[in-house]
C-alpha cells in the first residue's frame, strides 16, 4: 500500500522546524502527498522546481523566480498556472523571497497551500526529503524480539514458547536495550537500510512466560530501552531437532539471507537445547557479525591455515 500524507500533517509537524508561512491557498490543506514504488530517494515527493517532472512540493528559490521572471507575459503566465496545477500538493518560495502577486493569486483560486520560508531552498528540501522518507516509508510488521546487542539492530524470531522473551531479558540484564517485543514494525527508509521500532502500545514492555508483563524501563532504568534501531542481523531460534545438519556450514555455522521489505539481512539460525547459554551464543554472533563486516571471516582464516600447513609439510618432505 503507498503511503500517504495530508498537507496539513506536514505544516504541523515541520511548519516551526522550517519557519514556513501561509501565504495562500490555506483550502487546501487536504491535498494528500503520496509515495509511490517507483518514486526512489523522495526526489519527486520534494525538490527545486521542476516542469518536466513536477515534484509533489515544489521549491521556489532566486533560481527559479529569475526564471519566471525572465519570461514573457503569456508564457510566464501559463508556467505559473502548470506550477498550481491539480498535481501540485505544497509551494514553498524560500530564501526569504517575496512571493510573485500573480503565483498567490493562482495559489489561492486553485486551492494549492503556498508558503513562505527564511531558510535556504537546500536545507528545506534536505529537512522534508528526510520527514517524508520517514513518513512515508513502506512498512511491515515482523514477530520476534527486537533489540539492540553491542549497537547494532538483532531481531530475534523463532515459533512460539521457544523462549525469546527469556532470551531478551538476560540479555537486558547483561546490559543491551530492549526496542520492541512480539511486534516491532519495520521500515524501508533507504533502498537497503530497515529501521525497527515498537508500536507505542507496546513500548517498554516484555512478556515473559509465567511472570506476565514486565516493564522493562521502570525495572532497569531508561538506560535499558532503545526507540529504534537499523536493523542488521536475525538470529532465528530452532529446537535442535528440527535443524537439519546438513544445512550447517561447519566452518561458517547456520547463515543464509532472508528478504524484508526486498531489504536482504543476514539470518542465523542457533539451535536450542538445555544447557545452551543463548545470551553468550547470541553475543558472539553479533561480535561474529560485526568481524564479517570488517572483512574477516574465521572459517577462512583457519581453512587458510590448513592450506599453508599442507603446503609447508609437501614443501618440506621434498628432497
Amino acid at each position: 500500500m503507498n503511503g500517504t500524507l495530508p498537507a496539513r500533517s506536514l505544516m504541523e509537524a515541520m511548519g516551526e522546524r522550517l519557519a514556513l508561512e501561509w501565504v495562500a491557498g490555506r483550502r487546501g490543506t487536504g491535498r494528500m502527498l503520496r509515495h509511490e514504488p517507483d518514486i526512489m530517494g523522495g526526489s519527486a515527493l520534494v525538490g527545486h522546481l521542476n516542469l518536466i517532472h513536477p515534484n509533489q512540493i515544489q521549491v521556489i528559490g532566486h533560481d527559479e523566480l529569475a526564471y519566471l521572471n525572465g519570461l514573457r507575459r503569456n508564457s510566464r503566465q501559463d508556467v505559473l498556472e502548470q506550477i498550481c496545477g491539480e498535481s501540485a500538493v505544497m509551494l514553498i518560495v524560500c530564501d526569504g523571497l517575496e512571493t510573485p502577486a500573480t503565483l498567490t493569486e493562482l495559489a489561492e483560486t486553485n486551492g494549492v497551500p503556498l508558503l513562505c520560508s527564511a531558510l535556504p531552498g537546500d536545507e528545506i528540501i534536505n529537512l522534508l526529503r528526510y520527514y517524508l522518507g520517514d513518513r512515508l516509508a513502506e512498512t511491515t510488521t515482523v514477530h520476534g524480539v527486537f533489540m539492540e546487542v553491542m549497537g547494532i539492530g538483532v531481531l530475534l524470531t523463532g515459533d512460539s514458547a521457544i523462549g525469546k522473551s527469556e532470551l531478551a531479558l538476560e540479555l537486558v540484564s547483561r546490559g543491551h536495550r530492549l526496542i520492541a517485543d512480539d511486534a516491532p514494525e519495520f521500515a524501508r527508509i533507504a533502498p537497503d537500510v530497515l529501521r525497527g521500532s515498537c508500536p507505542p502500545v507496546l513500548q517498554d514492555f516484555l512478556e515473559v512466560r509465567g511472570l506476565g508483563i514486565l516493564n522493562i524501563r521502570a525495572m532497569y532504568g531508561d538506560s535499558a530501552i532503545k526507540r529504534s534501531k537499523y536493523l542488521r542481523l536475525i538470529i532465528q531460534l530452532r529446537q535442535t531437532e528440527e535443524v537439519d545438519p546438513t544445512t550447517i556450514d561447519r566452518l561458517n555455522g547456520g547463515r543464509r539471507m532472508r528478504d524484508i521489505l526486498d531489504v536482504e539481512i543476514p539470518e542465523i539460525t542457533l539451535p536450542v537445547a538445555p544447557g545452551r547459554n543463548l545470551a553468550v551464543l547470541v553475543e558472539a554472533a553479533v561480535r561474529n557479525h560485526l568481524l564479517r563486516m570488517k572483512g574477516y571471516l574465521a572459517g577462512e582464516d583457519l581453512a587458510d591455515r590448513q592450506r599453508r600447513l599442507i603446503a609447508d609439510d609437501i614443501g618440506g618432505g621434498l628432497p
